[in-house]
């Protein structure tokens, strides 16, 4: 016994231990790179372990021999546990279209999903009769009519309004509503006084392990959850048993069973968060101690943000210094009163009214909160080893903490931010929006958007999800200006919601008359007192010009479209927006352009554009087309296709967003197909 408690005290245990789980998880993770299905698969056997409802469509998660995503548009108002056979079309998922943006096939390869099934059919084969998917399903009928108890009993954000998570994540607070180890800890301390009266420490501790095990089995085994109750398990029970374990030794004796339980959890972005932020704090408990409770908040809100932010870069390249003191506020607020509130309401529904203001606070003080800019800074995505060294700075000073350490962490961050100011590279990036246009032009660290896409599904994800993503991944917090080429939704349908998330210096329109779309547009900018000008001939970006060769007004849209002519480094681009034949004839007529580098389509490739005349004409080298897969117009036109059969083609629909970089005077195009 004496030696077996020596070597629990041994330090390179637990180092040898952690070392051997991440050897042993990477293993794992390569020895789980292939389905078991493939394309051919018309038919699966598995029990539902998770269901989203969606507008008019369910996704079911089943686990067969390995798990898939399930979707069909009926609701066949099955339950979890429930045994199934579906019939349906197995297709793998879709890579991202852009650079460095999300990538869903890769995200739901590291949850060891391979395959999403469009579903013909599901059949029930038995009902569940498992008791803990039985509670849960209970449990969610419930609670399904309230978002915020589904959040903090079963730790599903799903049914978070998306304004509201876009906020709390803005705010830098997204983490509070993630069960973690301080709803663990705050629900262990409330067992821990109700057991205080009828139980004994080391039964107390017992109980409250199985109630903490069976929670997990319940809510299932979220990395952050798996991470709160390993720690009261093993802290708690390292003083109930004597031990003598130094915290840090058991710290990294829980990293490692998570790995052990699951090793794809290293890929998670909460897992990231909560090992790293617990270490940090763990390391500087010290320091981080006062006599003030506001203070020692502050100190730790500080704590946990300093050492949050390699991740927060390298996952959303914006952190926001505000969040500090709004940690300060929401801590307290969302673990004092809304995660206790939450079970309370639970058994006592008729206090729900109560809980929905509470809520209502949060919510409403978070979306204000987000609308200030002050404190939001936009980092430009680099390679992912300097974000390992950010981490390596960290760990290095949490273990030795030396002024000098934290001083090269700053030092490193100042100069990340400021490389979108060093780099000299000129580049434009035909941004894949589907079927619509959005390019961005950077040069001379200005940056121009010409237009900004539109999404038929009638919702923001466009913006926030593509758009949004991709300006802060090159670092533009600021757009010099916003080029409307015309009026039609597919090129226009983001520009409020551009407007009101970035800077906007002024905004350009095209010739004629402003349509609803616009009209809506301007009445924003008028509130922002942004300034907006139409019909120009030309616009100077530092000292680069940009010639609007279309000034004629005509009875629609697309004729009116602006055609743009810009000299990069002395390549010649030529963006023709949705201009027709008859505006090619007219610029024909007026100006005298050939041998252009760089020819953005007119009209996504239409048979009402890229004349043969005007394309003989011009002569482009390469030849850039905007266009939507599959899409209904059946863009693009055969007959377009032919006529600049003598450039080289690029399309998004086929080559995602297409990266034209210039520098040392040298032209090279980029794209995210193989």
């Amino acid at each position: 016994m004496l030696r077996f408690r020596k070597l629990l005290l041994c330090k390179y245990l637990y180092y040898g231990i952690l070392l051997f789980t991440i050897l042993l998880s990477f293993l794992r993770i390569h020895l789980h790179t292939k389905s078991i299905y493939d394309s051919h698969t018309k038919e699966m056997i598995g029990v539902i372990t998770k269901i989203q409802e969606k507008e008019n469509q369910v996704t079911y998660e089943v686990k067969g021999q390995e798990k898939v995503l399930v979707k069909i548009s009926s609701h066949p108002n099955y339950s979890l546990g429930d045994k199934v056979r579906v019939k349906g079309t197995f297709q793998i998922p879709e890579k991202n279209h852009t650079e460095l943006l999300f990538d869903y096939q890769t995200y739901l390869k590291r949850k060891r999903i391979f395959y999403i099934v469009e579903a013909d059919s599901i059949t029930r084969i038995q009902k569940n009769h498992n008791i803990l998917y039985q509670i849960t399903n209970i449990l969610q009928k419930r609670l399904h009519e309230n978002p915020y108890l589904n959040t903090f009993i079963l730790g599903d954000k799903s049914y978070l309004s998306k304004e509201a998570m876009r906020s709390f994540q803005e705010n830098g607070i997204s983490h509070l509503f993630a069960i973690s180890g301080m709803h663990i800890t705050l629900f262990a301390s409330i067992l821990q006084k109700i057991g205080k009266r009828f139980l004994k420490e080391e039964k107390r501790y017992q109980m409250i392990s199985l109630i903490l095990l069976f929670y997990l089995l319940l809510v299932g085994f979220s990395p952050s959850i798996l991470r709160g109750v390993l720690f009261y398990i093993l802290f708690q029970g390292n003083q109930v048993y004597y031990f003598y374990i130094q915290k840090e030794h058991l710290f990294l004796l829980s990293l490692s069973i998570s790995l052990l339980i699951d090793p794809f959890s290293i890929w998670d972005t909460g897992f990231q968060y909560s090992y790293l932020i617990s270490y940090s704090l763990l390391k500087m408990s010290n320091q981080l101690s006062s006599p003030s409770k506001f203070l020692s908040l502050g100190k730790v809100s500080l704590c946990s943000f300093i050492t949050s932010i390699p991740i927060t870069l390298y996952n959303y390249n914006q952190m926001n210094i505000m969040s500090i003191f709004y940690n300060c506020i929401f801590v307290p607020y969302v673990s004092i009163i809304l995660f206790p509130s939450s079970f309370v309401v639970a058994i006592f529904p008729f206090l729900e009214p109560i809980y929905f203001e509470l809520t209502t606070i949060l919510e409403k003080t978070s979306i204000f909160l987000s609308h200030i800019t002050w404190g939001k800074i936009i980092m430009k995505q680099i390679p992912t080893p300097f974000y390992f060294l950010y981490l390596g700075i960290l760990l290095l000073y949490l273990n030795h903490p030396k002024k000098i350490i934290i001083y090269c962490f700053f030092f490193l961050l100042m100069m990340h931010w400021m490389i979108p100011l060093i780099d000299s590279t000129n580049y434009v990036e035909a941004i894949d929006v589907g079927q619509g246009d959005s390019i961005l032009i950077h040069t001379n660290h200005k940056n121009v958007l010409m237009d900004t896409g539109g999404s038929y599904q009638k919702d923001d994800s466009l913006f926030y999800n593509t758009i949004s993503p991709l300006l802060k991944k090159e670092g533009v917090g600021r757009i010099d200006a916003l080029i409307i080429t015309h009026g039609d939704f597919d090129h226009m349908g983001e520009a409020i919601n551009l407007v009101n998330n970035f800077k906007v210096e002024k905004v350009i329109f095209n010739c004629g008359s402003y349509n609803d779309l616009e009209n809506d547009l301007i009445k924003v900018l008028d509130k922002k007192k942004i300034p907006y000008y139409s019909c120009i001939k030309e616009l100077n970006i530092d000292n680069k010009k940009l010639y609007f060769l279309q000034t004629k007004e005509y009875d629609n849209e697309n004729d009116n479209s602006s055609v743009i002519y810009l000299n990069l480094n002395n390549y010649k681009f030529l963006f023709m927006g949705d201009a027709s034949i008859t505006t090619e004839n007219e610029i024909l007529k007026k100006y005298n352009l050939s041998n252009i580098d760089v020819l953005k389509v007119g009209h996504h490739g239409s048979r009402t554009s890229s004349g043969k005349e005007f394309i003989n004409k011009i002569k482009p080298k390469y030849s850039i087309i905007s266009v939507g897969a599959n899409n209904k117009f059946k863009h693009p036109n055969k007959e377009a296709l032919d006529n600049l059969s003598d450039s080289k083609i690029y399309r998004t629909d086929l080559n995602g967003s297409i990266m034209i970089k210039i520098k040392n005077n040298r032209l090279k195009i980029e794209t995210c197909s193989p």
